[in-house]
């Protein structure tokens, strides 16, 4: 049975900041969007989050016919999924409710439509254990802002078929997104993990006095952070290397990663370390609300992304190599 990969309706459940992300994103490309989420307010914190993201989406650019009031709040996930043409779930990560959820979805949704999950750690073999339908179902695993980056981790399970995980590329693709197929089901996949060690390494050097949380901000945003924009890890060592490229770059600085310069495991979460890291980001984010700070990274993601595409252009690159 071939897959659903022309998309009217989106179905969207959990409406935090990533099912959120999804929803606009949805949205900004003319998709109605159905959403479903039992916690209280939900529905006018949903509704306040599309309000703060749609300037910046505006800017961006939106597909012929697409509004803010295509969004439909249900009271039942059986009513967000049953006439819906791909699911999207972004539940809290719990793997119990992950299984709960997931049974409910498949057993309401059309057998040819996706089932795609948001979770950024889980395995999807684990929690679509009990989904009907399981060879649809998989991992779209985004990153927030959801509705501006355009990274989406893909990831199948045991029971996946090859033809959902190249359907899902599809209909990411068609919503603006950089599809990455994750090969194998490994916890945290791919970008957490390099995030996580990055994580790690900074909560020591709080922890051990050596900088305070904005000095390390500083040292990636006006370092590695601009080159990683563009070019990444391997690409930018590799110009490290010289003409002689990234063989010389290992045979030089290889050595150096035996070095004892970071640590394996992360410090223990101890309340000084964590008033440490709350008090350092408070002063970073001084009397900016979090919205206005959301509009702020909106504006700075829409002017890298142009400078990007634009500089790739010049240079005869496709904007997604």
């Amino acid at each position: 049975m071939p897959f659903v990969t022309d998309i009217k309706t989106f179905a969207a459940l959990g409406t935090g900041v990533i099912g959120a992300g999804w929803i606009a994103r949805a949205l900004a490309h003319g998709l109605d969007v159905i959403a479903w989420d039992p916690a209280p307010g939900a529905e006018a914190a949903l509704r306040q989050r599309i309000a703060n993201a749609w300037p910046a989406l505006q800017r961006q650019g939106l597909a012929p016919g697409a509004a803010p009031e295509r969004l439909r709040f249900v009271a039942s996930i059986e009513e967000c999924v049953n006439n819906a043409d791909f699911i999207q779930e972004s539940a809290p990560e719990r793997l119990e409710l992950k299984c709960e959820l997931h049974a409910r979805i498949s057993a309401a949704a059309r057998p040819d439509v996706l089932i795609g999950s948001s979770t950024s750690g889980l395995l999807p073999s684990e929690f679509y254990a009990d989904a009907v339908h399981p060879e649809r179902c998989l991992v779209g695993h985004p990153f927030n802002p959801v509705y501006l980056l355009p990274l989406v981790e893909v990831v199948g399970g045991a029971k996946t078929a090859p033809a959902a995980v190249q359907a899902a590329i599809q209909v990411y693709t068609s919503l603006g997104m950089r599809p990455l197929h994750v090969r194998k089901e490994v916890p945290g996949f791919i970008a957490d993990r390099l995030l996580e060690a990055l994580w790690r390494e900074a909560l020591h050097l709080v922890n051990d006095g050596v900088a305070s949380t904005g000095e390390i901000d500083d040292a990636i945003r006006f370092g590695a952070g601009l080159r990683w924009s563009f070019m990444g890890s391997f690409l930018t060592y590799t110009l490290a290397g010289g003409d002689a490229g990234m063989r010389h770059f290992m045979a030089q600085f290889g050595p150096a990663l035996q070095l004892p310069w970071t640590y394996l495991q992360a410090p223990e979460l101890t309340a000084t370390l964590i008033d440490q890291v709350v008090e350092g980001t408070s002063a970073q984010q001084g009397e900016r609300s979090i919205a206005e700070l959301e509009r702020y990274r909106d504006d700075c993601l829409l002017a890298v992304l142009g400078a990007i595409k634009q500089t790739k252009a010049q240079h005869g690159f496709a904007f997604a190599e």
